[in-house]
């Protein structure tokens, strides 16, 4: 029979236990966190958690409200900051749970690791046995679920949900100390054992491995020292020896409080073979590794042992009101079952619960499978292939634009996409980037210069004309009236180009318009008030500015696509300017980029161009 040491403290975890979690698995802290909740703790039973990838913080739900917990990239680093922290929760794989759990006993602060990782190899758990024992630390798996103490602490994910540990009342502490290697039979024991007594006091499963850190009859010789314990249960299984370590010491006497056991694996027997369970250890080489051999030792042992796995809450029953019978336990006052609030996201999903949104999005949505431009799969969007024109009118104005009105607003972006170096937008981002800006930043640099000198004359160009052409202006009233309100006509003029040196762009836009739009009124009308404003001065022409936003009023009036309501919205909200910041953008990022490959230094403004007028001593 293996020794017990007695000198290792025989309660692992109370209400002030803390622990850290190793592995960044977000569920079960949160589980660890909530039952804290339900049980009333004080403290969060998390005192870190340790993340190799990265540190820093994860924010938690402590009941209704959120904390945050400190994350570190080793233990070491961890055990160093919170020294009362004595317990490691480790969530690492089977390829690192060794190194790790190790690295976990040599801190002198640690005295439990539980290790949840099933697949370890065996010379490496019987490792971890043993130095645990010689540390006098203790090791719960590898291969569990974990463990708890009612009330005051939970491994991980030990008892599933919080409706199952409510209704297992494992809230509060009962009188009985239960060990299992089997951690699906953890959970199914604690409801048996909470209908049959006033409940479990600390539940262990110590893993089906053939070599666990620990063995059952460790945790039932804590169970044996500790006084709020009046009662043990357990449940082995077939394969192995180690229920005969607890026969051999109830055998000698060292087991003195009721033992209710069950060896699981009876049906073996009636297979016409040799049968290998779920766990590593589950299998009988042996007569006396069956589970009916081993049952029955435990009865001539003098344990409570039932007929069947059914009667075994019967048993726990029995010997419950024996105890109370003779002092040794009593019923308890059940306090009122706890609550925990209902995760957001799951009450939203379950229906639960409605809130209203913070804003509404109409023209994209990628929740589902796949991301869809309103409402058109961008799989059909790419195969179809509108192109950039067609993604605009999807996620601009929310229709599927024929082919010579998305080519239109391909032609523009090509167009408007760069005019040199000088223009404002070009300058600036040029001196940005100059100043060591990252692309992102002088590109917004750029794109703040866009305004009513620049740029910005597309919505003030269509607004204006379309308003002069639907309130019946001839275009010499049109003039008039802007030059009686002392306003320049918004896209009329331009600094360099004239009727003797004409813009290219315009021409190519209007013809292209010319060849494919239905009707072209609008732009009929800019060019009659083109002829006056030109008679004159030469450089008063129809710029590229007015002749996109003309156009496009003119395109949406060729679609049987748009409303006059929804043409007016279009003028009213400016969509309009934002063709020329899309196409103009790709130019700014053109020049931002030269100027990265050139290495080109700051900038700074020659003093010869800089018109210096102070006031003199005098004035």
């Amino acid at each position: 029979m293996v020794a017990i040491s007695m000198e290792k403290n025989y309660v692992l975890f109370d209400r002030n236990t803390q622990a850290f979690v190793y592995g960044y698995q977000i569920n079960a802290i949160q589980r660890m966190l909530d039952f804290d909740y339900i049980c009333k703790r004080e403290t969060p039973s998390i005192a870190a958690i340790i993340n190799p990838s990265r540190a820093g913080i994860h924010k938690a739900f402590w009941g209704t409200k959120e904390i945050l917990l400190p994350m570190y990239r080793t233990t070491p680093e961890a055990a160093k900051s919170f020294p009362n922290a004595d317990v490691v929760v480790n969530f690492a794989s089977h390829r690192s749970a060794f190194e790790t759990t190790m690295e976990s006993l040599e801190q002198e602060t640690i005295n439990t690791v539980a290790v949840i990782a099933e697949g370890v190899p065996e010379r490496m758990a019987r490792i971890l046995g043993a130095t645990s024992r010689k540390l006098g630390k203790t090791v719960i798996g590898p291969a569990t679920v974990g463990g708890m103490a009612a009330g005051s602490f939970r491994i991980g994910n030990t008892a599933g949900t919080i409706e199952n540990i409510i209704a297992s009342k494992l809230y509060r502490p009962g009188c009985v100390g239960f060990v299992s290697k089997s951690g699906g039979m953890l959970n199914e024991a604690f409801n048996i054992i909470s209908r049959n007594s006033s409940g479990i006091y600390e539940g262990v499963a110590i893993g089906g491995d053939r070599y666990p850190g620990s063995n059952m009859l460790e945790h039932i010789m804590r169970y044996e020292a500790n006084p709020d314990i009046a009662m043990i249960a357990c449940l082995g299984e077939l394969g192995g020896t180690d229920e005969y370590r607890i026969i051999e010491a109830l055998n000698a006497g060292k087991i003195t409080k009721p033992l209710v056991a069950w060896v699981t694996g009876t049906c073996a027997e009636v297979l016409p073979s040799s049968v290998q369970f779920g766990h590593a250890g589950a299998k009988a080489n042996t007569a006396t590794e069956t589970a009916k051999a081993k049952n029955e030792a435990f009865r001539n042992a003098g344990a409570y042992v039932p007929e069947t796995f059914d009667g075994y809450g019967d048993k726990v029953r029995e010997v419950y009101e024996m105890l109370k019978a003779h002092g040794k336990a009593a019923d308890l006052v059940e306090p009122e079952a706890p609550k925990i609030p209902m995760d957001y996201s799951k009450a939203l999903s379950s229906g639960a619960i409605r809130r209203p949104t913070t804003f509404i999005c109409t023209i994209s949505d990628d929740r589902g499978e796949e991301l869809l431009y309103a409402g058109k799969k961008i799989s059909d969007v790419l195969g179809s292939g509108v192109g950039i024109g067609g993604v605009i009118g999807l996620l601009w104005f929310k229709k599927e634009l024929p082919g010579w009105a998305t080519q239109f607003i391909e032609l523009v972006i090509q167009i408007v996409a760069d005019h040199g170096p000088a223009v404002s937008a070009a300058h600036n981002a040029i001196v940005a980037s100059c100043a060591g800006k990252d692309l992102i930043t002088s590109l917004c640099s750029g794109l703040l210069t866009i305004g009513p000198r620049f740029g910005g004359a597309i919505d003030d160009a269509a607004r204006e004309f379309k308003r002069a052409k639907e309130t019946g202006m001839t275009p010499e009233q049109f003039v008039n009236d802007m030059k009686r309100k002392g306003i320049n006509i918004p896209g009329i003029g331009h600094k360099v180009k004239s009727v003797k040196n004409p813009d290219k762009r315009v021409s190519l836009l209007v013809d292209y318009a010319k060849r494919n739009f239905a009707m072209t009124e609008l732009l009929d009308y800019a060019l009659e008030v083109e002829k006056l404003t030109t008679a004159k001065k030469g450089n008063l022409i129809l710029n590229v500015d007015g002749c996109i936003g003309i156009l496009f009023l003119d395109l949406m009036a060729s679609c049987d696509q748009f409303t006059k309501q929804e043409i007016d919205e279009v003028v009213k909200l400016g969509y309009l300017n934002g063709l020329f910041a899309l196409g103009r953008s790709v130019g700014i990022i053109g020049h931002i980029l030269d100027q990265k490959r050139l290495g080109a230094r700051l900038y700074r403004h020659p003093t010869e161009d800089i018109a210096y007028m102070l006031p003199s001593r005098e004035e």
